[in-house]
């Protein structure tokens, strides 16, 4: 069984003033680098998912995939870009993640993989509801892509609103595992706080 990743930098950024947000600097490398560093070790294989320019990457020495489904639809897209690209490399499994999360834990992978369920997503514990998912951080069966992209043409932008269907498991991580970078108060302290 092999897996490879995608990493998941289609947004917009608007919070961020747009432009590419992994691009932004922590310390001595940008949020992209480090997801990288740290997604890397744990797959076969690492894909981007960006919109525009691939060649804006080139740095980065990935293969870039843009969305199949147009109009900025969302993580979902990034998802399916990657499930797609999987599929032509002969994966049967992807790991998903956010290019704006610089510190995801560095054994997500393989705990994500306890599961066997076709779609598989980090949760952080909630007071109130006792997981709180963290719906760009999976593990996607492959196969699922066709279903998917039928279910982005009808409509479906809400991860956990297609997850649900295809009988997810969540995975509880730390509170703090998935720190994400939105705002320039989220870099502010993300400089003061993680190493």
């Amino acid at each position: 069984m092999t897996e490879c990743a995608v990493i998941l930098a289609g947004g917009q950024a608007n919070r961020m003033g747009g432009g590419d947000k992994g691009r932004l600097m922590l310390g001595d490398q940008s949020l992209i680098q480090r997801v990288i560093d740290r997604i890397t070790p744990q797959v076969d294989a690492v894909v981007l998912n960006a919109n525009g320019d691939p060649g804006r990457f080139d740095d980065l020495g990935l293969p870039v995939v843009s969305d199949s489904i147009g109009g900025f639809p969302g993580p979902l897209a990034g998802v399916l870009a990657g499930m797609d690209w999987a599929a032509e490399q002969g994966h049967e499994w992807l790991i998903s993640v956010a290019a704006d999360t610089p510190s995801f834990p560095l054994d997500l992978a393989e705990r994500l993989a306890e599961h066997d369920t076709p779609v598989v997503l980090a949760a952080t514990p909630d007071p109130e509801r006792g997981r709180l998912p963290q719906p760009t951080f999976g593990r996607w069966q492959v196969a699922l892509r066709h279903d998917l992209r039928a279910a982005l043409n009808e409509g479906v932008r809400k991860i956990r609103q297609w997850t649900q269907a295809q009988g997810e498991s969540l995975v509880l991580f730390g509170p703090d595992d998935f720190f994400n970078i939105n705002t320039p108060e989220d870099l502010a302290w993300a400089k003061d706080h993680l190493k």
